[in-house]
């Protein structure tokens, strides 16, 4: 594991830096208080501190994702996270007051941006998001161990952990630049705790009009009407939202594309296969996300 990202890991028992020692298998992190966490061979952590609430994502959901991602449909989620953490490294970097045009990374006193994906699925957003910074490490959490496989190998500068982001996050204080959060729970004292002060929070979420083709035709989940304001309901009073916008594309899917799609989510569960055959290709599905920027307040 990458040396620059066990150094911002923090022991789920005690809060004790990490260090990563060998051991008979693929390895394994102590802290200095003796809890040691395992290295999976298939790479990544298990830095649970009890038992996981659920199992997160089955192996069947995960896969789906990851055909229907490596497609390309939800690229513009991927470019949009890009550039918005770039843009919040950048103000990291100035905070530190850099000299113009050096990188975060290029300091060896530990200001190199480090990239946290809680809620990363298969990792294919923090991989995109780690393209566009080259000095950047990133953390993938979930708590899914099917899709921690493929986030562990998702970039060479990633690394991935099971954790439970509604408990107290394995990460330092203040040591996280930039913290994705896409599709997945928000835990807004915690991603307060580990945010540097100038660090961005960005949150995707379904649009109203997400998938809407799909909703009737296949009695798929709703998006909540109310969904903007719970998102800011879980994140107000440790974070302050500075920027909004939605992207949206159409897609043209076949009907195992649709499958696939509707396989990947909650939905899986819901959808009845005789409304999955007797939809006409190509299926037009529209695509909408609400990317939100966020800062946090003051400590």
């Amino acid at each position: 594991m990458d040396p620059r990202i066990v150094d911002r890991l923090r022991c789920p028992v005690c809060a004790e830096p990490l260090a990563e020692v060998a051991t008979g298998g693929a390895g394994a992190l102590h802290c200095p208080r003796r809890h040691s966490f395992d290295v999976a061979r298939q790479g990544y952590v298990n830095l649970l501190a009890g038992r996981a609430p659920h199992a997160g994502d089955t192996a069947e959901m995960v896969a789906a994702r990851a055909d229907f991602l490596s497609a390309g449909h939800y690229d513009l989620i991927s470019a949009a996270l890009a550039a918005a953490a770039t843009e919040a490294v950048d103000r990291v970097a100035a905070s530190r007051r850099l000299p113009a045009g050096e990188q975060a990374g290029a300091r060896a006193d530990g200001a190199y941006p480090l990239v946290v994906d809680a809620g990363a699925g298969t990792g294919r957003h923090l991989a995109a998001v780690l393209a566009a910074l080259p000095d950047a490490v990133g953390l993938a959490l979930d708590v899914s161990k099917p899709a921690l496989r493929r986030a562990a190998r998702a970039h060479p500068r990633a690394a991935a952990a099971l954790a439970d982001t509604w408990q107290r996050l394995p990460l330092a204080d203040a040591g996280t630049a930039v913290l994705l959060n896409v599709f997945a729970p928000r835990n807004g004292a915690e991603f307060h705790r580990v945010l540097d002060p100038a660090g961005s929070l960005l949150v995707v979420t379904p649009a109203a009009d997400h998938l809407a083709e799909l909703v009737g035709a296949l009695g798929l989940l709703r998006v909540d009407p109310a969904k903007a304001d719970r998102v800011a309901e879980s994140l107000g009073g440790h974070f302050t939202e500075v920027a909004a916008a939605e992207h949206r594309r159409e897609l043209a899917l076949t009907g195992p594309e649709v499958a696939t799609l509707v396989g990947m989510g909650p939905s899986a569960w819901h959808t009845d296969p005789a409304g999955l055959a007797a939809l006409a290709e190509p299926v037009r599905v529209t695509v909408a996300v609400r990317l939100t920027v966020w800062r946090p307040a003051p400590r």
